[in-house]
């Protein structure tokens, strides 16, 4: 029996999602026929080619005028000429038309170029982000612009859900009905045929038995139904199984049995042991009664199915992803934001690991501490994690990863850090981390000899009451001085930023505005982002809002398809719409370094209160 794990449009074009290398490196290492591909980059690199781009300027031809599409019908020779030269530049197999391009001599400079001003007169901060001697990252950067604004000439012209990280984001979030996704698969936009194209060619390339596709965001959903309607179409003896981080939250519920018209199964949670019972299952060696964690359609209705003497593998049992299958030096190195530690995120191929499976934390009040993916906690052996990380040096030939552990455990670092250190290993890596006390200056030094280069974390709120309503264990002092020991230690750092919790207030906001800005100032921070608060359904707060002063607004129909954000009424009234346009403004300048020295009430339309922040509150916090 054949497998083939696929990842939908779209994730990141820069590196595979871990979800199928870590699935196909424990299947295989239970001797089962596995392969993986990565559906979103082989889409887009269809897409953005030569000849893709001539089906777009057809299909372009009865769309309205908007900047975006205008520009591309205006230089269509040219794009189409160096569209290719210009993914080759971003892969990093071609460099050999840095100069042209860094020079702005030889990309049509669309709408995303306009902040640049002319060539030649290009605004200050390239010069801050790039110098005089980073030509191929300069080029890079224009790439990126170029890339984006044939995105956005896609998105204006053919069809709105598309994105260069999304497709159908917003339909996808929370959607209680499936008929807004049977709407949809009912268009048929270029892009859906490109799609339709790149199915088949993987559904001949590799003959599978079962196709499972991870779900991991909102924007893979689309693409997976299209996927999937595809397979059915035209290999209706395919099995299709659905799991991933979209399905173990949106889809917890699900009662919806038209989606079966699309799939067999959907498996929750961990993915190893549930998959495998599958196969045996297909391989008709399991009964249906005995899968685990697994809905399927019977008789019409949508049942579950998860046997009670059926356990996870261990974490330290689930084996070493692996990469092989996946076509590495074609993910593209995209630089759409300045900002160096933003950089992180999308100009570089990471491999993927976790130190230890769930949160050791697993207390925060917003976030989805009822299920499995965050409050079972377990480790594996340090020796076991170490020797992953040389394996994937090995098959890969990468000694960059990424760690990504909802918050790895401060004890966890230490110990992989001095065991790289005692092997003498020579990578970099990065992760996600609590922002707690045991990250002394000692401990980030030698996470920094270990290769660590960037973390991020959750500051959420920079307000100590809503820290304490949010039950992060933090407080906005500590945070200061966890960051400054980082970057101390030549260590980048980001910030994850919340803003509208549960009760919180106009001067609160502006109030976390100015701890951010001091952080910033102080060197503490490289760079931050601003989230909407939303209530979910698997949270402290969507399971007891009163205890945080909201009340839940009554679902008119009980959803069969998605539930996950919930729609609250808050106890105190604050225009978030508006705060939110400000907070973002100010962080996106705070990132290149502008505007630090400014009054925060700038950044905000109207009048909004003065900050009660003392003005040297983080300079006294760190001494």
């Amino acid at each position: 029996m054949k497998l083939l794990l696929l990842t939908p449009p779209i994730v990141q074009l820069n590196t595979p999602y871990p979800a199928t290398s870590y699935l196909t490196g424990f299947l295989r290492g239970r001797s089962y026929d596995v392969a993986q591909a990565d559906a979103g980059l082989e889409w887009a690199l269809r897409l953005f080619s030569r000849a893709g781009l001539r089906r777009v300027l057809a299909a372009l031809k009865a769309a309205p005028a908007h900047p975006a599409v205008d520009h591309l019908r205006r230089h269509a020779a040219t794009i189409q000429a160096v569209v290719e030269p210009a993914l080759a530049l971003l892969q990093g197999r071609d460099l050999g038309l840095v100069h042209r391009i860094a020079a702005r001599a030889l990309l049509p400079e669309g709408p995303r170029f306009a902040q640049l001003g002319p060539a030649g007169h290009e605004e200050a901060y390239l010069d801050w982000a790039f110098g005089q001697l980073g030509l191929v990252d300069r080029a890079r950067y224009f790439a990126t612009l170029f890339l984006e604004d044939l995105a956005d000439a896609v998105h204006a012209g053919i069809d709105p859900d598309f994105g260069l990280a999304r497709y159908g984001e917003a339909m996808a979030e929370s959607p209680p009905s499936f008929e807004p996704l049977l709407a949809a698969l009912a268009r048929s936009p270029l892009t859906a045929e490109l799609l339709h194209e790149v199915t088949l060619d993987l559904l001949a390339r590799y003959r599978p038995d079962v196709v499972g596709m991870s779900l991991p965001f909102p924007g893979t959903l689309l693409g997976a139904l299209r996927m999937a309607k595809t397979l059915r179409a035209v290999a209706p003896h395919v099995r299709i199984v659905w799991g991933g981080g979209f399905v173990n939250t949106e889809l917890r519920s699900l009662a919806e049995p038209r989606l079966f018209d699309y799939v067999d199964a959907v498996v929750y949670d961990d993915g190893e042991r549930p998959l495998e019972c599958l196969l045996e299952h297909y391989g008709g060696r399991r009964a249906a009664s005995d899968l685990l964690r697994t809905r399927v359609r019977e008789a019409g209705a949508v049942v579950w199915r998860s046997a009670a003497a059926e356990v996870d593998v261990p974490f330290a049992a689930t084996g070493t992803p692996t990469y092989r299958d996946l076509p590495l030096a074609s993910y593209l190195a995209l630089i759409d934001m300045l900002n160096p530690m933003q950089r992180v995120w999308g100009d570089t191929r990471w491999n993927k690991l976790t130190v230890a499976h769930g949160c050791y934390w697993r207390k925060c009040s917003f976030c989805d501490t009822t299920l499995d993916y965050i409050k079972r906690f377990e480790a594996a052996p340090t020796s076991v994690l170490v020797d992953r990380i040389e394996a994937l040096v090995a098959e890969t030939g990468c000694r960059g990863f990424h760690f990504v552990d909802e918050a790895a455990a401060p004890a966890a670092l230490k110990a992989m850090a001095e065991e790289i250190v005692r092997r003498e290993l020579v990578i970099a890596w990065w992760g996600n981390i609590r922002f707690e006390k045991a990250f002394t200056p000692a401990l980030c030094r030698l996470l920094a000899r270990s290769g660590c280069i960037a973390v991020s974390g959750g500051l959420e709120a920079a307000s100590d009451r809503l820290l304490a309503l949010m039950n992060k264990g933090v407080t906005v002092a500590q945070v200061a001085r966890v960051t400054r020991a980082f970057a101390d230690a030549g260590i980048r750092v980001h910030a994850y930023l919340m803003y509208g919790f549960a009760s919180e207030t106009t001067q609160e906001t502006i109030d976390s505005l100015e701890y951010v800005r001091q952080l910033f100032v102080a060197g503490c921070l490289d760079s931050a982002f601003w989230h909407r608060f939303s209530a979910t359904a698997h949270s402290p707060v969507g399971q007891a809002p009163d205890d945080f002063g909201i009340a839940l607004v009554p679902e008119r129909v009980a959803p069969t398809f998605a539930r996950n954000d919930l729609a609250f009424v808050d106890s105190v009234t604050c225009d978030h719409e508006r705060l939110g346009e400000g907070l973002h403004k100010a962080l996106y300048n705070y990132m290149l370094g502008l505007g630090l020295e400014q009054d925060v009430r700038a950044w905000f339309a109207g009048r909004v209160p003065k900050t009660r922040v003392p003005r040297r509150f983080v300079a006294d916090a760190l001494g």
